[in-house]
């Protein structure tokens, strides 16, 4: 019988359903502190996987994941990496790590994002949250492609997942010409992060596109997940003045919130599951494919194209498959 997946179901439920597709696998997941997407996959993941690598930019978190990981599973073959998305030096040093394994990588998960708040500007001179929910997402995945493509074989073909949002919906459309221009004046996080998410879905399509079927990618939006990102210091005001949680950061019955493992389960679906081998470019909400509910200014594939060729004038180098 055929699974049938809900926004009910959680990450252990499909990692259960797919677990002979994840067993042999390597996979690198971005983002991945505690109590958060990116570990919840990361811990069902591993429970099958050959290898799991796991991100993020700081040290001290990345090990406490790693630790609590190799707690639970002594035997899964964990591996860490620094990563900070907002620096391409930082993702050149990260890709050129990974590039020296020895194995090569099935699945990349792009789970890490930026927290809503205060306007920064990056040692690239971009604004924060475009630097790291696109423009570091774009260059990691671009030069990690080799690695992908060295796990390809007639019965597989790798995949790329982003984890986007149904805020792109929310939000205006890309306009390209400000996009790479940062301007506090005109700074609105919520808007930029519905932005970035828009940019995390072009960029998926269009890399299914260039793929040629090559390697296969994908973006899911979680729902609304009481994460730990939810109480950053800059996070949190701006979740409180919407509404979104209470005084004391509690969450509100504005939206309706899921929980951590129920958030994960797309990713893992997206990660694994073999009835989207024919897929690639779809879009997931709620477990199931939902690409025709993406918004027009997100679905436009001259808008992709455009956001691809900036994007790769940004980082100076072209990405090809």
């Amino acid at each position: 019988m055929e699974p049938h997946f809900t926004s009910e179901t959680t990450a252990e439920d499909v990692a259960a359903v797919f677990a002979t597709e994840i067993v042999t696998k390597n996979v690198l997941i971005t983002g991945t502190s505690i109590n958060g997407l990116g570990f919840e996959s990361a811990r069902v993941i591993a429970k099958h996987a050959n290898l799991v690598i796991i991100t993020g930019y700081n040290e001290e978190r990345l090990k406490l994941s790693q630790d609590a990981l190799q707690k639970e599973f002594p035997s899964a073959n964990i591996r860490h990496l620094i990563l900070d998305l907002s620096s391409m030096a930082s993702v050149r040093k990260a890709a050129a790590e990974v590039n020296a394994y020895a194995e090569p990588i099935h699945v990349l998960i792009n789970n890490a994002a930026a927290p809503l708040g205060k306007f920064k500007i990056t040692s690239d001179g971009l604004e924060r949250q475009i630097a790291i929910d696109h423009v570091g997402l774009f260059l990691f995945t671009k030069l990690l492609v080799p690695k992908l493509l060295a796990s390809a074989t007639p019965a597989y073909t790798p995949r790329v997942v982003v984890v986007a949002s149904n805020a792109h919906r929310a939000a205006p459309a890309i306009d390209f010409s400000t996009l790479f221009q940062p301007d506090e004046k005109t700074f609105d996080t919520i808007n930029v992060y519905g932005q970035a998410k828009s940019a995390n879905i072009l960029a998926m399509g269009e890399l299914a596109r260039r793929a040629q079927g090559k390697l296969n990618a994908y973006a899911l939006h979680p729902r609304v997940i009481y994460t730990n990102t939810v109480h950053h210091p800059e996070m949190l005001p701006v979740l409180q003045q919407a509404g979104v949680l209470d005084q004391n950061g509690n969450p509100t019955p504005l939206l309706q919130w899921r929980t951590i493992p129920q958030g994960a389960a797309p990713i893992v679906i997206a990660a694994f599951d073999p009835r989207l081998n024919d897929r690639s470019g779809a879009y997931l909400e709620d477990c199931q494919i939902a690409t025709e509910t993406i918004a027009p200014h997100t679905s436009d594939p001259a808008r992709a194209e455009t956001l691809w060729k900036m994007t790769e004038a940004i980082i100076e180098e072209e990405f090809t498959v």
